[in-house]
């Protein structure tokens, strides 16, 4: 079989799976570029593209600020969940120590928890810490931020020393015999082989920020404070007319953020994935 037949047949194979994974976004579309008057119709395609829409929908619905709210929370939670995840990691793949493997297991069975179990007692807590050191965590996006960085860390943490304990340590070695200090053996040797972990546990950690909604429905009770799960159902919730042509529009814009880092970082998150689960 030639290469062209081998790649129509792997196409038509796979074209129900690509149909089903751009039908929500075809449907986002076209609803999104739909009249006012024709929300209820039953036509498919709309008589006219109002590509308006969008432009509405970002300057009356507040969708501007919950926009840069969760664009805020999603990269401040991502960066110190890496940033404090990596030392932690490298220590579990490079050392051993007493009960180490009872910390690995605690950091598994972590996730099984659901944020939403813990979610009154958290509110409580930020309550508690807020009171005793005069602080606003509460309508704060700051609290929402620490909130997020707890959860994710477990996570984080476990996938990068996954990934660290497939780098050979003869690497390390090799540039302390060289004169190397082990901080720069660190930064100069060990973590530009571990970019690929990191950008997995970057995107997933982001993807979990950006699309986090319990906690924040809890946490931030200020239209002003929402980000972008909050302001999205807030244009359905406790309307007695829904204009869907706004909603689909901000649910739109909503992924494309992740898509772009998604298709950016691809590359990086298909060897993360493959070389973490040798070991």
């Amino acid at each position: 079989m030639s290469k062209l037949k081998r790649s129509i047949l792997y196409w038509i194979l796979l074209l129900p799976i690509v149909i089903l994974t751009l039908f929500p976004f075809a449907v986002m579309l076209v609803t999104a570029l739909k009249p006012t008057e024709e929300m209820l119709s039953s036509t498919w395609w709309p008589s006219r593209a109002v590509w308006g829409n969008f432009i509405t929908m970002y300057t009356e619905t507040s969708f501007g600020p919950a926009l840069i709210n969760s664009l805020i929370v999603s990269l401040v939670t991502t960066v110190l969940t890496v940033l404090v995840a990596i030392p932690a990691a490298y220590a579990l793949s490079r050392y051993r120590f007493a009960a180490r493997g009872a910390f690995r297991q605690f950091l598994l069975i972590s996730q099984m928890l659901s944020p939403i179990v813990l979610v009154f007692g958290l509110f409580r807590l930020l309550v508690e810490i807020g009171n005793r050191f005069g602080l606003q965590l509460i309508d704060s996006l700051s609290g929402v931020t620490f909130i997020y960085i707890a959860f994710n860390l477990a996570f984080a943490v476990w996938m990068l020393q996954s990934y660290f304990s497939t780098i050979p340590k003869d690497l390390e070695e090799a540039a302390w015999i060289e004169g190397a200090s082990p901080f720069a053996t660190l930064v100069k040797v060990f973590l530009p082989l571990a970019l690929p972990a990191m950008a997995v546990t970057a995107i997933f950690t982001f993807i979990t920020a950006w699309n986090e909604y319990a906690i924040a429905l809890t946490m931030l009770r200020k239209q002003e404070v929402y980000t972008l799960p909050l302001q999205v159902v807030n244009l359905v919730a406790g309307r007695y007319t829904i204009e869907w042509n706004y909603v689909m529009a901000a649910a739109l814009v909503a992924t494309i953020p992740i898509a772009i880092l998604f298709t950016w970082l691809q590359r990086y998150l298909m060897r993360g994935l493959a070389l973490g689960a040798v070991k």
